[in-house]
């Protein structure tokens, strides 16, 4: 695609600079990111990956994003806005550093998510601001981890901290530190981890001075800014010009509003463009939740600026130029709008679905290669809390996990992948088994999830941990229990997500998808199984190649698959692959 059909002619910055600025830019996030992950102390920062760092000019625009959890996106863009509309320029001093969480008060998405903020200056004039986020698994609130489904307020969730100096002269405010790492039930991981945070901010500081010296000065760093984020701009109302003129609609529901009971909650989806913006449009989406997976303005942000990248130009940079063009319009008091002091710690669980009706709608209006069925569209977690056996510490052992990807046109859905928002890391079963006393019974895929098509949905994942103690407190929030994944053009739903107590036992129990504080005796276990990914074209026209490929890896029992695809096609499988008779 030549540039010229993306810019009229009379622009006065050159594409090929613009992207080597920007690559310039990206290094230093990258190195911020690794520092950052090195140097971190807990397993949700240095294992699981929970975390994002940013680059912002002086106004608050955002110019690079670390490629790591988009819904953090949102986080780094308000918090930085927190900070600009708390203090003028001239009230900003070098060796300032900032912290946040809240979502109402200071841009955040939920309150375990910290965001570090530190000024860039040269030659005492503000250029720019480094920031980062982490995750941090305990900063309070009614159960450890601070997240619930079932929160009712945000104050069950924890310490909320509004925009706020740590730093001055960038020596760290001592009180202040030990004021919010009190109370964490880590105190002392948390302040570790602010620690690190800081110092990450102090070295892309460096790494950003260090730049706007070799490009001669912060004027023309600023206008290099001004560059890429016209570029950006340019490139998606290009991208939406070539929209049709119609619009695209799509309505996922959620299993409930946090509770774990109930009615289902619909989130209902408008996509059009009017000139050079696209519109989105949430009208008739459900409530205001009562449980904690109301999405706050930043989240909200986050999740459409994610689905519009990824249908419309995946390489599309992430700044401030690509959400110029769009407009979200999310009718007040409903859980993608709603009021303070509304929960909003289960937060990925809306946006997921949300993200997943978005690209839904938009799937109506690109090329039918960019089209996908849709995936697991949620975030599963599970949690355990104890205190060690042989120092009576308390411990937090945390995770999200994966699921199954929508199919598409040409290939089958990913197994056992995050899908759109997040992209953290599984926690390792080493690092679960030797820091915790916790023991992991299976980890593999869910068999028989993934929705049937000519291309199959995504697997989603098995886990099942046993609990080496009494008086183990387990959470978990999870969706998609009621309703799998909607296929297209014919293709199969994905499977269903479980949560099961002491699975294959005596006394098993299916749980509801969301579970807060649950008391597990000495060898009790819990198991979750994430949803699957839908399929994509009907399945009768699956090859017998990729059926049987299925079967012989245990991903698709014979049984389903002659429900699903058809005896004739199960049979024509297993003679190809020579086991008819065994089968």
């Amino acid at each position: 695609m030549s540039q010229d059909n993306i810019f009229s002619h009379d622009l006065d910055f050159d594409p090929i600079a613009v992207e080597v600025f920007t690559n310039r830019l990206l290094a230093i996030t990258e190195s911020m990111a690794s520092n950052m992950m090195r140097a971190s102390f807990s397993p949700q920062i240095k294992e699981r990956r929970d975390f994002s760092v940013g680059l912002f000019d002086r106004s608050g625009r955002l110019i690079a994003q670390g490629t790591h959890i988009p819904v953090h996106l949102g986080s780094l863009m308000g918090s930085v806005e927190a900070v600009l509309a708390r203090w003028s320029e001239d009230e900003i001093k070098d060796g300032d550093v900032y912290v946040c969480n809240d979502p109402y008060a200071a841009g955040g998405t939920h309150l375990p998510d910290i965001s570090i903020i530190t000024p860039v200056f040269v030659e005492e004039c503000l250029v720019a601001f480094a920031a980062n986020i982490g995750h941090h698994s305990d900063i309070g609130g009614a159960i450890p981890g601070s997240t619930s489904a079932k929160a009712r307020s945000i104050f069950e969730e924890g310490i909320r901290i509004p925009a706020i100096r740590i730093a001055r002269g960038l020596r760290v405010d001592e009180d202040l530190l030990s004021m919010i790492a009190l109370n964490s039930r880590l105190p002392e991981e948390r302040s570790l981890d602010l620690r690190v945070q800081i110092a990450t901010n102090e070295h892309g500081m460096k790494a950003a001075q260090a730049l706007i010296s070799r490009m001669g000065g912060s004027d023309s760093f600023l206008n290099a800014v001004d560059g890429v984020l016209s570029y950006t701009l340019r490139r998606v109302e290009h991208r939406i010009s070539n929209l049709p003129e119609r619009a695209g609609s799509f309505t996922t529901w959620l299993d409930d509003d946090g509770s774990g009971h109930g009615d289902r909650v619909p989130l209902k989806v408008k996509v059009y463009k009017a000139g050079k913006q696209l519109i989105v449009d949430l009208e008739g989406s459900g409530p205001q939740s009562k449980g904690g997976l109301n999405v706050s303005e930043s989240a909200l942000r986050a999740t459409v600026y994610y689905c519009v990248k990824a249908m419309l130009d995946p390489d599309l940079m992430a700044n401030r130029g690509m959400t110029d063009a769009i407009v979200i319009r999310a009718p007040e008091k409903t859980i993608v709008n709603p009021q303070s002091p509304a929960a909003c710690g289960a937060r990925t669980i809306t946006c997921q679905r949300l993200a997943g009706a978005i690209i839904g709608a938009l799937g109506q209006l690109v090329s039918r290669e960019r089209a996908i069925a849709s995936s697991m569209d949620t975030l599963p977690s599970i949690s355990f809390s104890g205190t060690y056996p042989d120092s009576g510490r308390i411990y937090l052992c945390g995770e999200t996990l994966g699921g199954g990807a929508g199919a598409t046109d040409v290939a089958d859905g990913m197994d056992g992948i995050h899908v759109h928002i997040t992209n953290s890391l599984n926690l390792p079963t080493e690092i679960l088994e030797n820091e915790f006393p916790l023991h992991v019974e299976y980890y593999g895929f869910a068999v028989d999830s993934g929705g049937a098509g000519r291309h199959r949905g995504g697997l989603g994942i098995a886990r099942e941990v046993r609990a080496l103690q009494d008086g183990t407190i387990f959470s978990a929030r999870s969706d998609s229990h009621i309703q799998g994944a909607a296929g297209a053009e014919g293709g199969g739903e994905g499977g269903l997500g479980q949560l099961k107590r002491n699975p294959g036992k005596e006394n098993e129990l299916i749980l509801s998808s969301k579970i807060s504080h649950l008391i597990l005796a000495k060898n009790e276990t819990v198991r979750i199984e994430t949803p699957g990914g839908a399929g994509f074209g009907e399945p009768a026209l699956r090859s017998p190649e990729s059926l049987i490929a299925d079967l012989l890896d245990g991903l698709v029992s014979v049984d389903v698959a002659r429900r699903q695809y058809g005896g004739d096609l199960v049979a024509k499988a297993l003679a190809l692959s020579g086991t008819a008779s065994s089968a």
